[in-house]
């Protein structure tokens, strides 16, 4: 299901478990989603240098491929923007991101389960 949406807010957050996480929240009609919780990398306020480590790209490259689909070009530009998501169903995770005029998407889950699978 393809439905358009507002991007409510957006932040990147080191403060789960050590792990930097990029999340967008949505709202659509009657309903809103966060989306995101990938991990960028690892580091917590106050760690010791040697904790903190980059993870090799794949989550600063999802940002940036959200940031292409919806057009901006600061993260934190995405705020107040519409763009379209396609939901599997009630409780799933949003599948894709998509431009609002455009047929642009970006597979969130798709592209996370494929760098997982050349790591194998």
């Amino acid at each position: 299901m393809i439905e358009n949406v507002k991007i409510e807010s957006v932040s990147l957050t080191m403060a789960d478990h050590a792990c930097l996480t990029f999340w967008l929240t949505v709202k659509g009609n009657g309903w809103g989603v966060s989306i995101g919780g990938y991990c960028i990398g690892h580091g917590s306020l106050g760690a010791d240098d040697e904790n903190f480590i980059v993870e090799r790209g794949d989550g600063l490259e999802a940002m940036m491929r959200i940031m292409n689909v919806v057009g901006v070009e600061r993260w934190e530009d995405l705020k107040g923007k519409y763009c379209r998501v396609e939901k599997v169903g009630w409780g799933e995770p949003i599948k894709k991101i998509g431009n609002l005029i455009e047929d642009k998407w970006f597979d969130l889950r798709e592209f996370f389960a494929s760098k997982q699978k050349e790591d194998k």
